[in-house]
C-alpha cells in the first residue's frame, strides 16, 4: 500500500533532501509540500529536482485540504511544530516529528490527542542511524558508569538548546543512572548554573549546550570513574543525508501503533541497512 506523504519544512535544510528520496521510494507518493516562501513553486524543481507537478502550499492547513494523505512529515521550526502535530492529529494524520524544540508538556498532549484520534507519532531527537546508535551505546555505558555529563554542539544560530539529540540522550539517561559523585549544583559556589541544565525526571543529567561558528551539529555524552574516561560522540557532516534513512523508516513504522513514541531506536531492527 502506497504511503502518501505531507512534507512541511519542503524548502528547508532537511526537507530538500527528503522529497527526492521520498520520490524515490516505491511504496510512498509525495502527496503534499509545505513551505511558506516557496508557496506555489512547484515541489520537485523547489529541492533541486525536475517538476513534478505537485505546488508547494503556503500552509499545512491548505496541503492537508488540498489531497488525501497518510503521514505528515514536519522539519520547521520550533514555533511551528506543535501547531502543525496538533492539526495534523485533528485531521487523522499519522505525524513524523523532525523539528526539535518541544517539551515534555508538549509530548504529554501530543500522546493524549494522537490516543484520542487513533493516529501514530514519532518524535525523535535525532534521525541519524549512527546517532541513534551513540544513544544506544550511552545506556550500555550509563549501567555501569553512573557519572555522566553530556555536551551539545551547535551553530551559532541554533535557536533551541540543548539540541533534541541531546534531550532525548538526558532524559532516557536520567532513567537509568545511578547516583552521580559531583556535587549537587545546591553545594556549588560561585555560579552553579555554569555546570549546566539539570534535565530528565530521574536522576537527572547536566547538558551543557555550546552554540559557536563552525560547528554543525554534534553531541557527546562524557563518562568518568576514578583514573579513567570514556566519551561517546557523534558529529553530523554539513548536509542532511544523515537524517534521511531514519526518516524514511519512521514514514513506514508510524502506522504501525496508537500514540507517541519518542525514540528511533523503537523502530530501529536487524533488517535495516546502515
Amino acid at each position: 500500500m502506497t504511503i502518501r506523504v505531507v512534507m512541511a519544512g519542503a524548502s528547508g535544510w532537511v526537507g530538500k533532501a527528503l522529497i527526492p528520496s521520498i520520490l524515490a521510494q516505491g511504496d510512498m507518493q509525495l502527496a503534499g509540500a509545505v513551505a511558506r516562501r516557496a508557496a506555489g513553486q512547484d515541489a520537485g524543481a523547489a529541492t533541486g529536482g525536475q517538476p513534478i507537478g505537485l505546488s508547494i502550499s503556503a500552509t499545512l492547513a491548505e496541503a492537508l485540504k488540498a489531497a488525501p494523505s497518510d503521514v505528515v512529515v514536519d522539519y520547521t521550526k520550533p514555533v511551528a511544530v506543535r501547531d502543525h502535530v496538533m492539526l495534523a492529529i485533528s485531521q487523522g494524520r499519522h505525524v513524523v516529528i523532525g523539528t526539535s524544540g518541544l517539551g515534555v508538556a508538549d509530548y504529554r498532549e501530543i500522546n493524549a490527542a494522537a490516543r484520542a484520534n487513533g493516529v501514530g507519532v514519532v518524535a525523535a531527537g535525532n534521525y541519524s542511524i549512527t546517532a541513534t546508535l551513540m544513544k544506544k551505546f550511552a545506556l550500555m555505558a550509563a549501567q555501569y558508569v553512573p557519572d555522566v555529563e553530556i555536551i551539545d554542539y551547535a551553530s551559532a544560530r541554533k535557536p533551541d538548546a540543548p539540541s533534541g539529540t541531546a534531550l532525548e540522550l538526558a532524559e532516557t539517561l536520567s532513567e537509568i543512572r545511578g547516583a552521580p559523585s559531583a556535587l549537587p549544583t545546591s553545594e556549588v559556589y560561585g555560579h552553579p548554573e555554569a555546570r549546566g541544565a539539570m534535565l530528565g525526571e530521574g536522576t537527572a543529567v547536566q547538558v551543557h549546550s555550546l552554540r559557536l561558528p563552525s560547528y554543525q551539529l554534534s553531541c557527546e555524552a562524557v563518562f568518568g570513574l576514578p583514573e579513567e574516561r570514556l566519551t561517546i560522540r557523534h558529529d553530523a557532516g554539513t548536509s542532511a543525508v544523515p537524517y534521511v534513512a531514519g526518516t524514511l523508516l519512521a514514514i513506514r513504522r508510524v502506522r504501525e501503533f496508537t500514540g507517541l513514541v519518542r525514540v528511533l531506536d523503537a523502530l530501529m531492527d536487524e533488517t535495516l541497512s546502515v
